[in-house]
């Protein structure tokens, strides 16, 4: 199972000029539709005298968390090359606004879907890409004389400790790369000879 995705480390702007057409596209970094949501939105009150923010943004790993959309240019002119462009370089958890002033010259069809498709692509050129991973969490607890053993097995897997709290037992809540929880939970088992449970 991979757990491996590519996305962007900040965000970036680029600009361009089509026929007298200003395009201004920006990327921005979203985790959630919601965090998407409102990027756009704050795009669409920057250049609120602007003809068309159109956008185009992909969540998760899963392929249908996505939305796209022309704005008022004809349909699938802007909207789903923003898309492809991120696509191409296979992304996501990110978001492109294009914003685009009118300069009087009509693009056409095919026009408007190479400009908007050539922004997108000149944004993301721009931003750093990063790899990152899927989490997952795994829930503990254990006789305090394992705390050592438990110790070791998480420095040896590289997985996180979130929380940890003492009573009778000891509860550790874990977070490591999905693609190690079985590793880690077997090498929790082993390395405790059993002494452990998982919540």
């Amino acid at each position: 199972m991979t757990d491996e995705y590519k996305t962007i480390q900040a965000d970036a702007r680029a600009e361009m000029k089509v026929q007298g057409s200003r395009f201004i596209a920006t990327v921005y970094p979203t985790t959630t539709n919601e965090e998407a949501e409102l990027f756009i939105a704050r795009m669409k009150r920057e250049f609120f005298d602007a003809t068309h923010n159109c956008f185009a943004y992909r969540i998760g790993t899963g392929g249908d968390q996505f939305r796209a959309s022309d704005d008022g240019e004809p349909g699938g002119t802007a909207g789903r090359p923003i898309l492809t462009a991120i696509d191409r370089l296979g992304l996501t958890d990110l978001t492109i606004v294009v914003t685009r002033y009118f300069g009087g010259t009509k693009l056409g069809v095919g026009g408007l879907s190479r400009a908007y498709g050539a922004a997108a692509g000149r944004v993301l050129s721009k931003a750093t890409t990063i790899v990152k991973h899927r989490l997952g969490a795994v829930k503990t607890s254990f006789p305090h004389s394992q705390i050592s053993n438990v110790m070791h097995v998480v420095s040896r897997v590289g997985a996180r400790i979130v929380d940890t709290t003492y009573d009778e037992e000891v509860h550790i809540h874990l977070e490591c790369r999905l693609s190690k929880q079985d590793e880690l939970r077997a090498l929790l088992v082993d390395h405790t000879s059993g002494n452990i449970r998982f919540t």
